[in-house]
């Protein structure tokens, strides 16, 4: 009979705690808990019909979770103020910003959320506006204005990247009252999806002006950026929720000829795979970016008119660990 060795071309790693991150058909045999483990995948995820907008509306700012989530700005028939809050089956209106805006920075939660920068032009503006779950009001202005940037963190640790116009790669962070300078993205974007912390972000895809469409991911530490593995889908004006290490981008754009994704892909820190695709394909969409890989929500954008559904996911293509049990 052939051994594991013969098969495979190396021995099973004997090992005291369970690695960080396995890949998929990594062994392992844990000498603490004395059983043998494998990383296998998970079946694909779902995307399902969830309550629409009261607005159908594009380029809004997302935040919160899928069951408790938040919309705000936006376009519809011009820059929009308005906010709605999600409770997993519908959504109610909530306080107005202070100023309407389109193509918004984003970050946090539906009782404690972030808008910062954002449209019209000509270089977009600076200003920062805080959610208490009823009103917002006035944080610290971006040294930089800009529109169609990526979002990360939560209202007293923020972060900021990418945007235009011109186009740039500069980080700011957000301490809850104002702005500072953090570490520059190694390609210059706008319109690109985002995920996870002011200390563990995560920016891939979107455009610059020599390219229509990117698919380079890029992961922030605290401090600077290093390349991570790229999308499967080169896209701009995606979505995105989750962690640095478990993040899901969905929807998206590029051009030409003109293309819009209803793709969705799970990032595991190394690398991403393919998921179930959302049921309309739609970019310019905003995502309930405090949710996880396994539990987030899609909604607005545009197709060839503003969208105002929303889609709730369940599951995710990342792999698992699992134990080796025999009888």
């Amino acid at each position: 009979m052939s051994t594991y060795y013969q098969i495979f071309g190396g021995k099973i790693n004997v090992v005291t705690s369970d690695p960080s991150n396995p890949i998929e058909g990594q062994v392992w045999y844990n000498t603490t808990s004395e059983v043998l483990k494998y990383r296998a995948a998970t079946a694909a995820g779902a995307w399902a019909a969830g309550g629409n907008l009261g607005t159908a509306r594009n380029s809004l700012g997302g935040a919160g979770t899928q069951t408790s989530a938040l919309g705000f700005g936006g376009y519809a028939t011009a820059n929009s103020a308005a906010t709605e809050e999600y409770d997993g089956s519908s959504w109610t209106s909530g306080g107005n910003l202070g100023t309407a805006r389109s193509y918004i920075g984003s970050a946090g939660t539906q009782t404690s959320a972030l808008a910062f920068g954002g449209y019209p032009p000509p270089a977009g503006v600076t200003n920062t506006e805080e959610y208490d779950g009823t009103s917002w009001t006035s944080g610290g202005s971006l040294a930089t204005g800009r529109y169609g940037m990526g979002g990360a963190g939560t209202q007293t640790a923020g972060l900021g990247f990418g945007g235009g116009v011109p186009v740039t790669g500069s980080t700011e962070e957000y301490d809850g009252s104002s702005w500072t300078s953090g570490g520059t993205m190694s390609t210059a974007r706008y319109y690109l999806g985002s995920a996870g912390t002011q200390t563990s972000a995560l920016g891939f895809g979107g455009a610059n002006p020599s390219s229509t469409a990117k698919n380079e991911t890029e992961e922030y530490d605290g401090t600077s950026w290093t390349s991570g593995g790229n999308l499967g889908t080169a896209r701009s004006l995606l979505a995105g929720a989750g962690t640095q290490t478990a993040a899901l981008g969905f929807g998206g754009y590029t051009t030409p000829p003109i293309t819009t994704y209803a793709n969705t892909e799970a990032y595991n820190g190394t690398s991403w795979t393919a998921d179930t695709s959302m049921s309309t394909a739609r970019y310019v969409l905003a995502g309930a970016k405090a949710g996880t890989q396994s539990s987030t929500a899609a909604f607005g954008g545009y197709t060839t008119v503003n969208v105002a559904n929303t889609e709730e996911f369940t599951g995710a293509g990342d792999p698992v660990t699992r134990t080796v049990t025999g009888s």
